[in-house]
């Protein structure tokens, strides 16, 4: 029997990836890494609180409430973590994303495929630097390394024309890593790909605009930053009007990825709890507007 199985909750309501049933909610590997999007202190407490045991606890907590995946950088420290998941019986999909300050970014591809990613995605914060560079096909060759890995192809950004661009070119994309907010990309110098996390933006106007987006591809979408960056979390009832706004504007074959810290709380099991709860009520058809 898998370590966690004990009192374990039946799967989450799931949506297709290619061949792959993945759960409506994926827990996002940012915190992991000590990147929280909010300020130096919390980078700091994630480091502190995020030992190799407490990200494979955590992992173990995300399958035993009912998530079958998770989605996180592909560096050599996340790997490594992921085969000492593995070895405790941990079973969720991978969905990996490039990690960009690598020289060798195919390599990095080729590698996180054959570490068992089932999806991988061109980091949203490399795409949308190119995008304003007017570079942003330099990410086909990437993407057809991908494909030839024989995984689910993605690309990742925080801007709704990046989407619109990609379908409009008919990209060989399998689906999107969607930011509900454009933080400081497209409003400068893009703070985002220089790690100044102090400049981010986030705008709740943002938000319907990259949903319009999300609703109009076939594609889908994975969407993060549901939480905005952990600025929805003053209450519960605060998180569960967040998740709420999130699965009530994309596809019903869309999901959403929230990173997770059980240091103060249980976050797994809360999101686990609304996420099961919301898709409870939602109609067959979803309940966005097109």
């Amino acid at each position: 029997m898998r370590e966690g199985s004990p009192g374990a909750q039946p799967l989450l309501p799931t949506v297709q990836l290619g061949p792959h049933r993945v759960s409506r909610l994926l827990i996002g590997g940012n915190p992991f890494s000590g990147n929280s999007h909010h300020s130096g202190g919390m980078d700091e407490a994630f480091l502190d609180h995020f030992t190799n045991e407490q990200i494979v606890r955590t992992l173990l907590d995300c399958e035993r409430h009912g998530l079958s995946a998770m989605q996180s950088r592909a560096d050599r420290h996340i790997m490594r973590v992921l085969r000492e998941y593995r070895n405790r019986g941990g079973a969720m999909h991978w969905i990996a994303q490039t990690a960009s300050e690598l020289a060798d970014l195919h390599g990095n591809i080729r590698q996180a495929a054959a570490c068992g990613a089932i999806a991988i995605y061109h980091h949203g914060s490399r795409t949308d630097a190119l995008w304003q560079q007017g570079r942003i096909d330099e990410i086909k060759e990437l993407l057809g390394t991908m494909r030839d890995c024989g995984v689910q192809v993605g690309v990742g950004t925080h801007l709704p024309e990046v989407v619109e661009y990609c379908r409009e070119h008919s990209w060989d994309v399998d689906f999107y890593l969607t930011c509900l907010y454009r933080l400081g990309s497209g409003r400068g110098s893009g703070p985002i790909a220089e790690g100044r996390t102090e400049a981010e933006r986030f705008d709740d106007a943002d938000r319907e605009a990259m949903c319009r987006v999300i609703r109009a591809t076939d594609r889908p979408c994975l969407a993060f930053k549901v939480l905005a960056a952990s600025r929805k979390c003053a209450s519960p009832q605060s998180v569960r009007a967040a998740f709420e706004y999130a699965l009530s504007h994309i596809k019903p074959t869309d999901a959403v990825i929230v990173g997770m810290c059980q240091k103060d709380c249980d976050q797994v099991a809360m999101n686990a709890r609304i996420v099961r709860d919301l898709t409870s009520l939602a109609t067959p058809e979803g309940s966005h507007t097109p």
